[in-house]
């Protein structure tokens, strides 16, 4: 019998409607262009087995009203993700924040060009896992290939009020997975020495694909995230008091740091050697990994962002199998890149009491980073290797 987390079910208030259909057209760029999904499941092979209990939680949650519902069906709203406009049945939800494979065989990863904002992190052996925050899955029929929870990706997620998306975890991550005040889905139900597992709701949520070989076959879709929150129980509206992570600029505005060019910055990873090249006709960054253009499975597209963070950690070992305990919390060294310019700064908690808080991004002056309209990469640095970041 899988555990579920009750929560408080909260009534979001109404967020004013800002800016024009004009202005929501200024703001189309190539790296928020819509995208036309063509994939087929044809020949998959799906978990059928299925829960059908039904739980008070998801009564509860079908009687909580929304926000979207109380604003006009055409209405837009400030994603708190990108700081663009979007339709309010995407702007006023929680966003999924969903651990993505990114070992050489697991690419290229399928829908992850949608994601609002990625974080990249560390994992064993030098390899970097991605975590993909996603807002707007509207007919999203393949995610992923979904992998494990690593315990510093659910820090993160918490920033955003996200519900978190895994399959599989690590040990040292059950603490923080079964607390109170972690809102997750699980693709597995119990871990052999640790027990079971919170946020699993059935066999039917993930399924598997015949392309590739287990573990690198896992994906989630639209209609399986929408079960699992209602299965679960989940509040589907932000927090009354989240207000959102980031500090963007205004339509008319546009940041372009002045500390130094950059044109192509290595993060330093050792295993896939990730880099990124700054389109100064188009204003974005195309992203490259493996030795190659890092794409998307569905649509075949290069993946592209305005803004990238490197956000520097401490960090030291859980154990002698490489299992790394990353510092989420007593903050560090940051670079901010945009517009094919970068700034040096700091990030600490916004409240170090609060250890859900956001990370907040400093200039040297000791101000609050402004970032532009846009998708947001973020690579989490270990402290020892910041001396590996290649500005150029």
């Amino acid at each position: 019998m899988n555990r579920l987390k009750t929560r408080l079910l909260v009534t979001a208030a109404a967020i004013a409607v800002l800016g024009t259909s004009a202005q929501a057209a200024e703001l189309v760029q190539k790296d928020d262009a819509p995208v036309t999904r063509t994939d087929s499941l044809a020949g998959l092979s799906v978990d059928s087995s299925s829960d059908s209990s039904e739980t008070a939680e998801t009564a509860a949650a079908e009687e909580s009203s929304t926000e979207a519902e109380s604003l006009a069906p055409d209405a837009q709203v400030r994603s708190k993700l990108t700081g663009r406009l979007v339709d309010a049945e995407v702007g006023t939800k929680r966003p999924m924040a969903i651990m993505l494979n990114n070992i050489y065989d697991a690419c290229p990863q399928a829908g992850i060009e949608e994601a609002g904002i990625v974080y990249e992190a560390p994992v064993e052996g030098g390899l970097t896992r991605l975590m993909g925050i996603f807002e707007d899955y509207r007919g999203m029929e393949k995610i992923g290939s979904v992998r494990s929870c690593r315990d510093y990706y659910i820090d993160f997620a918490k920033e955003f009020d996200a519900v978190y998306i895994h399959y599989g975890q690590a040990v040292y991550a059950m603490n923080k997975l079964n607390a109170e005040g972690t809102d997750n889905i699980s693709g597995l139900q119990y871990q052999d020495q640790a027990g079971a597992v919170s946020g699993y709701c059935g066999e039917d949520i993930f399924y598997r694909t015949s392309d590739r070989p287990a573990p690198h076959n896992v994906y989630i879709s639209e209609e399986g995230i929408k079960t699992a929150m209602e299965r679960n129980g989940y509040r589907t509206d932000y927090e009354d008091d989240f207000t959102g992570h980031y500090k963007f600029a205004a339509d008319d505005e546009t940041i372009v740091p002045d500390e130094g060019t950059a044109t192509v910055i290595r993060p330093g990873y050792s295993v896939n050697k990730p880099w990124f090249e700054y389109n100064a006709e188009a204003g974005y960054y195309n992203r490259f990994q493996y030795g190659e253009a890092q794409i998307d499975q569905n649509t075949n597209d290069q993946l592209a962002v305005t803004n990238i963070i490197f956000q520097v950690c401490q960090w030291q070992n859980y154990d002698d199998h490489g299992y790394l305990n990353i510092d989420t919390q007593s903050g560090g060294d940051m670079y901010y890149f945009t517009k094919g310019g970068y700034e040096k700064g700091t990030w600490k908690k916004e409240d170090p009491e609060n250890p859900d808080s956001r990370a907040v991004y400093y200039d040297a002056d000791g101000n609050e980073i402004t970032l532009n309209q846009g998708r947001t990469w973020v690579c989490i640095i270990q402290d020892s290797y910041e001396d590996n970041i290649v500005i150029e």
